[in-house]
């Protein structure tokens, strides 16, 4: 019988061959030449010229600037994330869905819109722009507001990892360490943390790429002050547009690499994430040496 319904729902050769071509060549077309061409630009004037390109103050200091942000807003993200999926999981109260909505809402929004909102808050015309300027606080125009408009968009993809995560675990765990007289801290770090500690860092490599490639909300409140308030990406938009090839694309191969480091990790946890949840639903975590009794 079962052999009867795999004939039945088996799909034509052909059209499994097409289907196998159609997504090949898309992503040969749309990701895999795009980025071997950022390689062949960045490389076209020799090695030289790509080391120049890479060692100018500029450039280096776009690159600083883009790790300081991300650097700052990683822990950030984390606790708030942590917290807000934490909430959300193991809590019922009033407005839930309203704080799933406003996680949600970073995706909703354009990035650019996020930098112009806050442009008409912390700018010089904007609410609190006069007030902050009086006490010589400056946000807009300056690191604090990218940090700040990167920490809004990066914020959901911590949450929304975890949050699913955390309500198929839900909370047998956490109420039995707590009855065994576990305190709130050693049940967190002894118990939830183990659990979602891949799930944690599937999020923390998503937000990490966010922050170092975003652009849009960054460009708005950045100023674009070469030197100062570029960022990597930035800094490739300002070389390209000065007909700056070669150093553009050398800044572009590392947002590039960037990308294929992050896509190698991601693929890395999922793939331990995957063994693990095979090896709970087999009954047995290998890197413990534990025989786990088997679910029903």
């Amino acid at each position: 019988m079962s052999e009867a319904i795999e004939k039945a729902n088996a799909e034509p050769r052909w059209l499994r061959a097409l289907l196998l071509f159609l997504g090949l060549g898309f992503l040969f077309l749309f990701l895999l030449l795009p980025l071997v061409a950022v390689f062949v630009e960045a490389f076209r004037s020799g090695w030289n010229a790509y080391a120049d390109a890479l060692s100018d103050r500029e450039t280096l200091h776009a690159i600083k600037l883009t790790v300081v942000i991300a650097f700052v807003v990683l822990p950030v993200n984390i606790v708030l994330g942590v917290a807000a999926s934490w909430a959300i999981a193991k809590f019922d109260f009033r407005g839930k869905g309203l704080l799933v909505t406003l996680i949600d809402l970073p995706f909703a929004v354009s990035p650019v819109v996020v930098g112009l909102v806050f442009l008409l808050i912390f700018g010089m015309q904007g609410l609190l722009g006069p007030w902050l300027e009086a006490r010589g606080i400056r946000i807009v125009f300056a690191l604090p507001g990218m940090i700040l408009v990167t920490l809004f968009i990066t914020f959901p993809f911590i949450a929304r990892e975890l949050i699913p995560l955390m309500l198929s675990q839900g909370a047998d765990d956490e109420e039995a360490a707590i009855s065994l007289g576990a305190s709130g801290v050693q049940m967190f770090f002894r118990v939830t943390l183990p659990k979602i500690r891949w799930g944690l860092l599937y999020g923390v490599i998503l937000a990490n790429a966010r922050a170092m490639g975003e652009f849009g909300a960054v460009s708005v409140v950045s100023g674009h002050i070469r030197g100062e308030t570029n960022t990597l990406p930035l800094h490739v938009e300002i070389l390209y547009n000065e007909y700056n090839a070669v150093a553009a694309f050398a800044s572009a191969s590392i947002l590039a690499l960037l990308a294929l480091v992050t896509l190698a990790a991601k693929m890395l946890v999922e793939w331990r994430m995957r063994r693990e949840n095979e090896a709970l639903d087999a009954g047995f975590l290998p890197e413990r040496g534990v025989a786990l009794p088997n679910r029903p």
